[in-house]
């Protein structure tokens, strides 16, 4: 891979893991019309892919270091019972990441197969623009909720959301807020909870592929990777600033922007396919 394609793909995947738009599919979109043929044998593809996850997942840790640093201090101090809100909070975040956990581990390989169709991508961003006009009028129709009255079923729901963002299109950021929407909370609460459940879906994936990069044959550029890392999180961290100031100030219709510019891309994709 070259320098310059490691960090549109870096900026990719800092930006639009946490706009709700889709990483995955920007990454496939962007690929696939600049004719990028980059082989995911190469030796440098698996490590790239590890770094920017680990990237950002580490800007997130950083952006929300007092939610976690409170999380973890409840936890201690309820004896890992769920007996407190911060205790509490943990175990919805762990209910919550199974669904997506399971599935992604079960159907792996089938999944992959996905990774490099532009029909797919681009299809899956349109309905990922519906699901998020979806949303707002969801919100419209809903009490707002903060993340003290997330129940266990809210949870599992929001979990359930997660595992669509498997599919190339489909945002995992945008289909979690909107889950949590649709089950009562404010656009503040849903963000924070979907951003908070992002740090350990993305750190178990990287944990999963770092032992791989032991056994990579063949030349690797590390300073490359790691600029691009540092790239991909600080882009992160960026958006995650941006989107929560930006839920926190819209009382209605904050999705509806990012709705409309999945079906502009996503038709213009399929235009570009067919055409």
């Amino acid at each position: 891979m070259r320098l310059g394609q490691m960090l549109v793909l870096a900026v990719l995947q800092g930006v639009t893991e946490l706009f709700p738009i889709s990483s995955l599919g920007h990454s496939v979109l962007v690929r696939t019309i600049l004719a990028w043929h980059i082989p995911k044998a190469s030796p440098d593809f698996l490590p790239f892919l590890v770094v920017l996850h680990v990237g950002t997942a580490t800007a997130l840790l950083l952006y929300f270091w007092r939610d976690w640093r409170d999380i973890f201090a409840g936890l201690w101090k309820a004896r890992g019972r769920a007996s407190n809100p911060e205790a509490r909070l943990f175990w919805l975040l762990v209910v919550a990441s199974i669904p997506a956990g399971l599935i992604g581990l079960v159907f792996e390989k089938k999944i992959k197969l996905l990774f490099a169709n532009l029909l797919v991508a681009a299809t899956f961003l349109i309905v990922n623009g519906v699901v998020l006009l979806i949303g707002d009028r969801l919100k419209k129709r809903r009490s707002d909720h903060s993340l003290e009255q997330m129940t266990w079923g809210k949870a599992l729901t929001v979990g359930v959301a997660q595992a669509f963002a498997l599919i190339p299109g489909m945002s995992r950021s945008g289909v979690t807020v909107v889950a949590g929407l649709g089950r009562g909370l404010d656009y503040a609460a849903a963000a924070r909870f979907s951003f908070l459940m992002a740090t350990p879906i993305i750190g178990a994936a990287a944990v999963l592929e770092i032992p791989k990069l032991f056994f990579i044959k063949g030349h690797v550029d590390l300073g490359a990777i790691f600029l691009s890392g540092v790239v991909a999180g600080g882009f992160a961290y960026l958006s995650a600033w941006i989107l929560m100031r930006y839920f926190n100030k819209q009382e209605v219709q904050a999705l509806r922007p990012f709705g409309y510019y999945c079906l502009a891309a996503g038709g213009s994709a399929l235009l570009w396919y067919f055409l």
